[in-house]
């Protein structure tokens, strides 16, 4: 199973465009908070995937929750915008968190740098910013073993 994923769109329709033309056999897309409203693109559009997303320190009036724990191809994945745990100063936070959810995989956004870690049984991804020069967005590949892979790629045509 692949999974895209995507965080601090900010508005950038073109880009995360980009990101979903470079990844067209995800079967799941997953939203990191900040862009509310191309969320709800993607919610409406992309009928024949799984949608999943929280909100950002800038998604205002979005209703959508601030942490989700989902299982996809049998891998329980915590995910948050990440602004709430911190993690522009610490990863100890949001960690925690998600290894008190008993997360397999952690994704999170807001600081706008891609990350991709494994520590202590944990995969951990952040996709940077689908947004503007450098932008990037993450997938991860879960095998038939269970086996996981993650992959942050550049987007910006650059």
């Amino acid at each position: 199973m692949r999974i895209l994923v995507l965080s601090d769109i900010h508005g950038d329709f073109q880009m995360m465009k980009r990101a979903l033309d470079s990844q067209p056999t995800a079967e799941a897309v997953i939203f990191c908070g900040d862009g509310a409203a191309q969320f709800e693109y993607l919610r409406e559009t992309l009928t024949d995937k799984t949608v999943i997303g929280v909100r950002g320190n800038c998604d205002w009036s979005s209703d959508l929750p601030p942490v989700e724990v989902v299982e996809l191809g049998g891998k329980r994945i915590f995910i948050t915008h990440g602004h709430l745990y911190n993690v522009k100063f610490t990863m100890n936070q949001v960690f925690y968190a998600a290894r008190e959810e008993k997360a397999d995989i952690l994704l999170f956004g807001h600081t706008h740098q891609a990350l991709t870690d494994y520590l202590d049984g944990m995969y951990m991804m952040n996709p940077g910013s689908c947004h503007g020069y450098g932008a990037t967005c993450g997938y991860i590949d879960i095998t038939d073993r269970g086996d996981v892979v993650t992959n942050v790629i550049r987007i910006d045509g650059r």
